[in-house]
């Protein structure tokens, strides 16, 4: 269970601050049944609300401190995404983002950075479908880890190449 205040991972929403555990007064809605009322950090005026006892499968704490500069240090080991082709692409990134996963969001990350390098070197535009996930994918790595250690989420790519670079 989760508590009020703390920050928590919420599917596609992003980082979430749990405002509140309460029932709700909505009809047709089971005035039984707890919900946790959330609010995402990044989305204003937004609310999210989860039943309490399906919030297993779509919630997760936000890492930990030490949690988020573990997996910072590991980014040069982890390993890049493989697809047979191109037509695949879309089918793996979303298999990634659904995982709820940061290591998984690195390698979308990793994978696409690759790609557009190779694409532009070759005289190519970046796919729509990489500059989609790849947009996505940071959104979700870059939130977490802004609120995990403490910093604004536009300073935490610096961050990143600033921890990696002093290995």
């Amino acid at each position: 269970m989760f508590s009020v205040g703390e920050y928590v991972i919420c599917g596609n929403k992003g980082v979430c601050r749990v405002e509140d555990i309460t029932t709700l007064d909505i009809m047709g809605v089971d005035k039984e049944r707890k919900y946790y009322i959330l609010k995402p950090v990044y989305v204003s005026g937004s609310t999210v609300y989860i039943p309490v006892d399906t919030s297993k499968e779509s919630m997760r704490k936000v890492l930990q401190p030490e949690e988020a500069k573990n997996l910072i240090n590991h980014i040069p080991e982890i390993p890049l995404l493989t697809f047979a082709d191109d037509k695949l692409s879309e089918q793996a990134y979303k298999e990634c983002m659904r995982s709820n996963n940061c290591e998984e969001l690195v390698r979308i990350i990793k994978t696409i950075y690759i790609r557009r390098q190779k694409r532009i070197q070759a005289g190519r535009k970046v796919t729509a479908v990489d500059a989609k996930y790849f947009h996505l994918a940071e959104e979700s790595l870059y939130g977490e880890l802004a609120v995990s250690l403490g910093i604004a989420r536009d300073e935490v790519e610096t961050f990143i190449r600033n921890e990696i670079d002093h290995e």
